[in-house]
Formats: structure tokens, sequence, C-alpha cells
């Protein structure tokens, strides 16, 4: 792929909230052609899809931009504060359960998703799937195991225990990237139309109803036009947490990387692990003092905000081209994704879970902490931060799920 049209970030930025400003105002259009377009079409979707179309055809380029690592770095932990500040978290616990179920549900997707897609794909196309030593394909697959079960942290300690050739790693990324992408394009799809999928489920919605309702009763308490001291005060509550979050993941991440290295494979060497877990502790902390009443003044809003810049940054990093570099890998990337799905679907509609539950619990495994509260904030803002829980639950269990998934695609393969 050539030079992209634009490379100058403070540009690429203007052409993303372009993009959002275009979404938003059609979504709220009156005009008959949009309303029926966004009958079937989420708003979240667009803000995803769009980037990624512009990042295909070379207006700018996602690879070379630093704009998802300021956006994950400074915006996800600052709108997870804002999201999680008012959260009721006696309420959340009491969804309990099933999120926890729909989650491991998906992470055994995952698990016996790989090494049955091999299987799938050897009997058709065997040199698919094949390969020897460090290009061995099965190798490569425990990389996708390692981000889809936990994250980027659990995928490099699947690079390392099963000696990943970095060609084969960099396809492997591709797969990974572009597959979990167009799951989430379906998530955010069903998210659109989840009371039709939740009657289909014979799903007890009754739990979730209620958690919403009990959240807009108390913002429409406290709610007051904002001036601009309480703004500041909102930015300086968001982004010092998140500053603190930063200072302390410096701190701890290099400390248990030198004195406990063995906790790697829970990804706590990692410093972005442990700046959503301080930053949503420190949220979740703030959300039982007066500190919930900054909803008020528009915490969520702007949490939203900050959230969909990310969306918009995160769509710009998929490039659709990919797909035609190393069309076999995708296949077995698809159907991996597909039996994950089947899985999930059974168990939902065996338990009568909420469509809720089961996309953040496919979230949480297949996209980690920077995407599941999209998900989740996709049926309400309020729920942003129960994706982030289950993800970073996903970054404990990851490298021995995908080491295991890894072992029996090792099996398969022989």
């Amino acid at each position: 792929m050539g030079k992209p049209l634009f490379t100058n970030d403070a540009v690429v930025l203007g052409i993303l909230l372009g993009i959002l400003s275009f979404v938003f105002l059609t979504g709220r259009s009156e005009h008959p052609f949009w309303k029926k377009f966004y009958k079937y079409v989420p708003t979240l979707l667009l803000c995803y899809f769009i980037p990624s179309i512009f990042n295909s055809l070379g207006i700018f380029s996602g690879e070379s931009s630093r704009l998802y690592f300021v956006a994950s770095r400074y915006l996800l932990p600052t709108s997870l504060v804002l999201l999680t500040i008012s959260i009721d978290l006696p309420s959340i616990i009491k969804l309990g359960p099933k999120a926890l179920v729909m989650f491991f549900t998906g992470t055994a997707g995952i698990i016996i998703g790989g090494p049955l897609a091999i299987m799938v794909v050897s009997v058709f196309a065997p040199d698919i799937v094949g390969g020897a030593g460090p290009e061995a394909v099965w190798r490569g697959l425990t990389t996708v195991a390692g981000s889809w079960i936990g994250g980027g942290a659990n995928q490099a300690a699947m690079k390392e225990i099963f000696n990943v050739g970095d060609d084969l790693f960099s396809a492997m990324i591709a797969v990974d990237v572009i597959v979990a992408n167009i799951w989430m394009a379906f998530l955010l799809y069903g998210a659109g139309i989840h009371k039709q999928i939740d009657e289909k489920l014979q799903a007890d919605t009754s739990a979730i109803s209620e958690l919403k309702e009990k959240i807009e009763a108390y913002r429409s308490q406290i709610m007051r036009i904002p001036d601009l001291t309480d703004t500041i005060k909102l930015m300086s509550v968001g982004f010092g947490v998140t500053a603190f979050a930063h200072f302390g993941s410096d701190l701890i991440a290099p400390w248990i990387a030198v004195n406990a290295p063995g906790l790697e494979k829970f990804s706590l060497t990692s410093g972005f692990f442990w700046l959503i877990v301080i930053s949503t502790t420190i949220a979740l902390g703030l959300s039982f003092t007066r500190a919930r009443e900054l909803e008020g003044i528009g915490a969520s809003r702007y949490g939203s905000v900050f959230l969909y810049v990310l969306v918009a940054t995160i769509g710009m990093k998929m490039d659709l081209m990919a797909i035609f570099e190393n069309p076999g890998l995708f296949l077995v990337g698809l159907i991996w994704m597909a039996i994950h799905a089947i899985l999930l679907i059974g168990v939902a509609k065996l338990i009568k879970a909420p469509f809720f539950f089961m996309a953040v619990g496919s979230q949480a495994n297949v996209g980690g902490a920077a995407s599941a509260p999209i998900v989740a904030s996709a049926f309400h803002p309020s729920l942003a931060p129960v994706g982030v829980l289950l993800a970073v639950l996903g970054y404990a269990v990851g490298t021995y799920g995908a080491w295991f998934c890894g072992m029996l695609m090792q099996v398969i393969s022989h």
C-alpha cells in the first residue's frame, strides 16, 4: 500500500471527528431515508466502519498514526472513570452469575474453536493449516487465541511460549484484528436490535431493565446545566484519576517484571493492564462517595464522547484489503469465530441469558478492555463498567486458556 493521503494526526483527528459528527447528525435526522437507514444500522457501527473504509482506501493510515495510542492510553481510562463514577455496584453484582457463565462460555468457545477450525479446514485444504517449525500455522494460531481470550500481553506471551516465526506472527495479527473487528461489528449490530434477539432467546432481561431505570431515575434527580467550573472539575477528576493510574502502572508493572516475572502469564507485567485496573478501581471507590453527583453535570456524556473517539481510532486500524493477502487464514479465523458464536447462542438459550451478557461476555474475551466497554455501552452508557470487569478477568485467564488451546491445536495438527 502506498503513502496515505493524510499523514498529519491533527488532520486525521479532524476527519475522524467529522465522521462522528456526520453519523450523529444523520442519526438524529427526521429525513425518511435516514430514519429507515438507522432503524437497521446502529450509529456505533458506522463510527467504527467508516474510518476502516478510509484506512483501506489509503486516505489515512491506522498503522502509522499515533491516535489509537493516545485514545487507548489517555481517553479510554478517563472515559472509564467518567462512566463508572455513577455506577450502582451492588446492582451490577446482582447481574452476576449469568454474566460470568456467558464470559466463560466465550472462553471455552475460543479454546475448542481453534482446534475444530484446523480440523475442518484440513479436510478440504490441508496446505492452509500446514507448515513446519516456527512457521507451522498452529503455532501462529496460538497468538490469536492469546489475543481473543486475553489481550495483547497474552498474545505476546504465546509468541514466546510457542516460538512463533515473525512473518507468520504478522499474518496472524491481521487475522486477529480483522476477524475480531468483523465480529464486533456483528455484536454492535445485535445491540441495536437486542430486544428482538432477547425475544428469540426467551431471555429474562428484568435485572438489566431495573438497573437502567434506577440509573435514569438517579440521573434525572441530579441533572443540572453545568457551568465552566463544573466542566473543569469533571475533567480534572477524569484525567486526574488517569494520571494517577499511569503513575501507578509505571511503578507496579516494571517492579513485578523484575521481582516476580512468573506473574507475566496473568498479564501482571503489562502497563496497560494496570492502567485499566487502577483507573476502574478508583472510579468504583468514588462511586460510593459524593463524586457520584458528577453524573448530574454530564460525566457519562463526556465519557461517551471519549469512547466514541476510541471507537473511530480502533476502526482506522482495520485494513479490509489484508483479507485478500491471506484468504486461507481468514477462513480459519472465521470458522473459529463461528464456533465461538454457536456455543454462546446455545448456552444463552439454555440459561435464558439476555443478548447483553452474550455480547459483552464475548467481547470481553475477543476484544479485551479497549472494546468490551464499547459493546456494553451500546446497550446503555451506564453498563460500560460490566465490560471492563469481565475484560480484566479475560487478562487473568488468557494465557492459560490460550496455552491449553495451543496444546489441542498441536495435537490435531500432527
